[in-house]
């Protein structure tokens, strides 16, 4: 039986996700449970910022779950769902559910589904060729249902759920002599019809006799082994035959593999598990879940057959931007309203990028499209995005589409725009409660310009002294921004809401001179002033990248 696979497909903005990525994301998955059926569930590849958890918590939305790699991983494969054995089966046993079930492993487990051990065909194969102590059937603690099982025989005398737990195993089929000089008590005796050979191992106390041809035991027999405490146990088979399968009612606890086991959990990514396999011999690999309880069976032969993440990114259509693994990810489409970016996939996909001022503007036009009736909830939260992304419609990216949308969504979420922008931007400007990398990383964006790798961290703030304050803690932290993210610079953009202007530092090789070239100002008290510039995407990005780009055209 193969595992189920999931088969969601989800919706994810960029990482440090800001307010239109998010509600983008829960929009248009919501959108898209009504017109497929598909299941469309949004997640998130960052931390949320503050603005964002007022956004959320005002409407009531839940706050998508976080996703930090879309690589394949064991639970996207349909692997074998080989049902866990107990260690007290015999050795018979499980060779004949590995032939019935086509498979040389078995996994052993325990009462809660634990994993315990392993045991393949291999193992059963030794065990008939090494086994030369006659005393192994006892160490082994073989129960006497095991031997009956195995012998398809009968219990006379006894209880079949006792154990053989001590004594040798002989066979008494000949010689009377013979078989009193070798038996001892305890001894475990294969015999036939004589009665005189029976009566020899109940003298010799033997713990268990074993009577071949399907014999009928005489009355006095039965009851001497009644007051002996000796267990007998009739078989079809003859003595030749018992003593051969005596052994494989062993219980393959006694075999089984415990130590250095390879597993995997659920949870592993597929490029750590075919690593992994590469370097060990076993043909399979048992899987636990979340729990650590025991699932399924993975071979090499079931990487061959795996889905791919499916996702549909909105907000951004740059790889330095998206959640990690995007290459191993089945990309379905893109929603967007930022330049064509670095994003590639192997066949078409859905690609929708309009040139407003916010992806919610565009998931708000597909609602109307398709005539699905936008709820409070979705509204209030798009409504939102618009207003976060325009900085109510100051942003030069704003477009009438934008207003428009707005006006409407906050019509049916049943809010005053004025009054909810100026509650969202204070929530998002509550830096007191925040580390300095929880404010440089909220809305972080890396961008690459010929050889250079620069990243840009836009903070926003209701006034100019909260940014002061702010500039002070940030300054210092550019260099360790630089180290984790590996850039050749960085930019912190400074956005004063209310007054439509920001403040600019920098830090990096040629980070000044992009800035003095793209925007013909000196630095002033650490940073730029840029006057009426508030847009990182329409108003900065573009003039950097062409100053860089022209820098190194000029150092070529």
């Amino acid at each position: 039986m193969d595992f189920e696979q999931e088969n969601s497909v989800w919706v994810i903005g960029h990482r440090n996700p800001d307010t239109d990525s998010i509600c983008a994301a829960i929009a248009y998955a919501e959108l898209q449970n009504h017109l497929s059926e598909t299941k469309y569930e949004p997640k998130r590849a960052g931390n949320l910022n503050e603005e964002t958890k007022y956004v959320l918590r005002k409407f009531k939305v839940k706050i998508p779950a976080y996703i930090d790699d879309v690589r394949t991983q064991v639970k996207d494969i349909a692997f074998r769902r080989t049902i866990g054995v107990s260690s007290s089966i015999s050795l018979k046993r499980a060779w004949e559910l590995m032939t019935t079930s086509k498979v040389v492993t078995l996994p052993i487990t325990g009462d809660n589904n634990e994993l315990l051990g392993l045991i393949v065909n291999a193992d059963i194969a030794e065990s008939y060729m090494d086994v030369l102590d006659p005393h192994i059937l006892a160490e082994a603690r073989t129960s006497y249902k095991n031997m009956i099982e195995t012998l398809n025989g009968t219990i006379l005398v006894g209880n079949e759920h006792g154990r053989y737990i001590k004594g040798k195993v002989i066979v008494a089929a000949d010689s009377l002599p013979m078989a009193e000089e070798s038996m001892e008590k305890d001894d475990l005796v294969i015999t036939g019809d004589r009665e005189s050979m029976q009566k020899c191992a109940l003298k010799h106390n033997a713990s268990c006799l074993i009577i071949c041809g399907g014999t009928q035991v005489s009355k006095e027999i039965i009851n001497e082994a009644q007051d002996k405490e000796c267990v007998i146990i009739s078989t079809p088979y003859d003595p030749f035959t018992v003593s051969r399968l005596i052994m494989q009612s062993m219980p393959i606890k006694q075999f089984m593999r415990t130590r250095n086991l390879k597993k995997f959990e659920i949870e592993d990514y597929v490029d750590d598990v075919r690593e992994v396999m590469s370097k060990a011999r076993h043909r399979d690999f048992p899987i636990l879940d979340r729990d650590g309880c025991y699932i399924g069976m993975i071979s090499r032969r079931n990487l061959l057959n795996m889905q791919k993440k499916r996702v549909v990114l909105v907000d951004h259509n740059e790889k330095q931007q998206a959640v990690h693994g995007i290459d191993n990810a089945d990309i379905l489409g893109i929603i967007d309203h930022h330049k064509i970016g670095s994003l590639e996939t192997p066949v078409p996909v859905m690609f929708r990028n309009q040139p407003v001022g916010c992806t919610s503007t565009i998931i708000y036009q597909m609602y109307l499209e398709n005539g699905v009736k936008i709820t409070k909830p979705i509204a209030g939260i798009l409504c939102s995005a618009i207003i976060s992304d325009t900085l109510l419609f100051r942003s030069p990216t704003c477009t009438q589409l934008d207003k428009d949308a707005a006006a409407k969504l906050a019509e049916i979420a049943g809010i005053e725009m004025e009054q909810h922008a100026n509650e969202m931007f204070k929530a998002g400007s509550n830096f007191e409660t925040k580390t300095t990398e929880e404010i440089c990383y909220q809305d972080f964006k890396t961008f690459t310009a010929g050889d250079i790798l620069f990243g840009v961290s836009q903070i926003s703030a209701m006034s100019r002294e909260e940014l002061d304050k702010v500039k002070e803690r940030v300054l210092p932290y550019q260099s360790v921004i630089m180290e984790e993210r590996k850039l050749n610079m960085v930019f912190i953009m400074l956005t004063d809401i209310l007054n439509e202007s920001s403040e600019l530092i920098c830090l990096g090789k040629g980070a000044d001179e992009a800035v003095v070239k793209a925007f013909y100002k000196q630095k002033l008290n650490d940073g730029y002033r840029l006057r009426g510039v508030v847009s990182r995407k329409k108003q900065l990005i573009p003039e950097l990248l062409d100053a860089i780009v022209s820098i190194q055209s000029d150092q070529a």
